[in-house]
């Protein structure tokens, strides 16, 4: 008797007689595919022309349910985890992923997973993580003050932009010492990046 998971291949061989004949459609020493538990007859034939008969009984195994999980989508250099679920036992990934492991993602890449019970059946899924580049941010060129004179600072390349050091985008201030302001902007789909100014400020003359 034979044991496999659904859709291996399966090959009948009768021994004792000189040929041999089964049911169920099957070819004597031929591979098939056995989708359901099923018990076979081949009948022998000798030289005599004599007969006997005997059975074994194929199992087959159902294959076990994987998930991969949904579809995600990051920003470059971001952090993913991959986990597979299911009625497996055991889940392996390509592409070098330790399951349930976080990685960082750098290409836009569809993923798949294995998933292997505990008959030793495995089934398939797949997840495509795609990556969103990061936005080009410019914080604009250094620029040199005399103090008590009044600076603007407007990033570009993103959709909104954060300055540090409660500087407002585009709007004038009056920084008092030299100092090096960093904006982050993010972009339509939430991917942020950052560039750096500095604003010199120069001391007035005594006259």
């Amino acid at each position: 008797d034979q044991t496999v998971c659904f859709g291996d291949n399966v090959t009948l061989s009768g021994s004792g007689a000189s040929t041999y004949a089964w049911d169920n459609g099957v070819t004597n020493n031929t591979s098939f595919t056995a989708s359901a538990t099923t018990t076979y007859t081949v009948t022998g034939t000798d030289g005599n022309g004599c007969q006997n008969t005997d059975q074994v009984t194929v199992t087959v195994n159902t294959l076990p349910t994987v998930s991969a999980g949904a579809d995600q989508t990051v920003c470059f250099g971001d952090n993913v985890t991959l986990a597979g679920s299911g009625s497996a036992s055991t889940y392996s990934w390509d592409n070098g992923i330790t399951d349930n492991t976080a990685f960082t993602a750098s290409t836009t890449t569809t993923y798949t997973v294995t998933g292997t019970d505990g008959n030793n059946c495995s089934n398939t899924d797949q997840v495509t993580v795609t990556v969103n580049a990061l936005p080009t941010v410019s914080a604009g060129s250094d620029q040199s003050i005399c103090i008590g004179g009044e600076v603007t600072l407007a990033g570009s390349g993103a959709s909104t932009y954060a300055w540090d050091n409660g500087v407002t985008n585009n709007s004038a201030f009056s920084p008092n010492t030299t100092t090096t302001y960093t904006v982050t902007g993010t972009d339509a789909n939430g991917c942020q990046n950052t560039d750096q100014v500095t604003v010199t400020v120069n001391a007035l003359p005594t006259v």
